[in-house]
């Protein structure tokens, strides 16, 4: 089941709408996936800091202001925080694998969801509309976004179960369907450096095109290489610092809905969470084709 929702915006000065724009998509795909939802944000850094790290910590009395102010001397760097409900969004100047190893090293009972220059993930057990109001979405100001409704079919309804899942810098992945191969598939994954955070098939795609996106291909070549890696029934959505990508499986039998206007791109699996974008009556609206890339980026 579950669902998918995705926005682009064309234009810097819509960016302030689109926390508003997503949260009525995102709900409106709760009755494909009441148990738990998540969406990923990009949106530039606090000022002097290249790089974001997503959190997560089941207790919201979690002491965040003190983890950062650790990270900070013990980094000599600076470290600035925004709260969000169970999430925390660290921003610093450090180096990436300079926090990576302080946080596994001094705080292995935080969970890392996602790292990048742009990229915040948000994701909780729960019903669509709860997680929206936890996590404040209307109020997020950025250039694109994706989302995820889940209904568990193939592994526990916990937070970490959840989409998106991040697997390199600053992409993400939501995925509707289920991949037949992924066991095989994770294993090899691994012997190539990439690592998993829990048995879900979704996360394997997402850590496949983290590996090819390594080797040199880029987003699209990624997603045409995994038509033929990847066995399955799958829409997948994709989220990049400069974008994002929509694929089907050459079968294509789950859903999927594509809108474009001059304003923005939106897809979602069905239209009702597109319907109410404003000029959703003059987009061009179609089905996306099997086995076809369709991606969107700002240059």
């Amino acid at each position: 089941m579950c669902g998918i929702v995705g926005l682009f915006l064309k234009k810097p000065e819509l960016e302030a709408r689109l926390g508003a724009w997503l949260a009525p998509m995102l709900t409106g795909m709760g009755e494909r996936g009441p148990d738990s939802a998540g969406f990923a944000v990009y949106r530039p850094a606090a000022k002097g800091c290249t790089v974001k790290l997503t959190l997560h910590h089941p207790d919201e009395r979690y002491p965040w202001q003190r983890l950062a102010d650790e990270l900070a001397k013990t980094l000599g760097a600076r470290v600035r925080h925004e709260v969000r409900a169970s999430h925390c969004v660290l921003m610093s100047d450090a180096s990436e694998d300079a926090l990576r190893k302080a946080l596994a090293e001094r705080h292995p009972e935080v969970h890392l969801m996602g790292i990048g220059e742009t990229i915040e993930i948000y994701k909780e057990k729960g019903r669509p509309e709860d997680v929206a109001a936890r996590f404040r979405l209307p109020e997020f100001h950025g250039s694109h976004a994706i989302g995820h409704t889940r209904m568990a079919t193939e592994s526990a309804v916990t937070t970490e179960h959840s989409h998106p899942f991040s697997t390199g810098l600053d992409l993400c992945l939501v995925h509707n369907g289920s991949l037949s191969n992924h066991n095989r598939l994770r294993g090899k994954l691994r012997r190539q450096g990439i690592a998993f955070q829990t048995d879900n098939d979704s996360e394997v795609a997402a850590g496949y095109l983290t590996w090819r996106l390594r080797a040199g291909a880029s987003l699209d070549q990624a997603l045409e290489s995994a038509l033929d890696d990847l066995d399955g029934f799958y829409t997948f959505a994709v989220g990049t610092k400069d974008g994002f990508a929509v694929l089907r499986d050459r079968f294509a039998c789950k859903p999927a809905v594509l809108a474009e206007t001059e304003d923005w791109v939106a897809m979602a699996s069905e239209y009702r969470s597109i319907a109410h974008l404003p000029g959703a009556d003059d987009a061009r609206i179609w089905e996306p084709a099997p086995a076809t890339v369709y991606s969107w980026a700002r240059h």
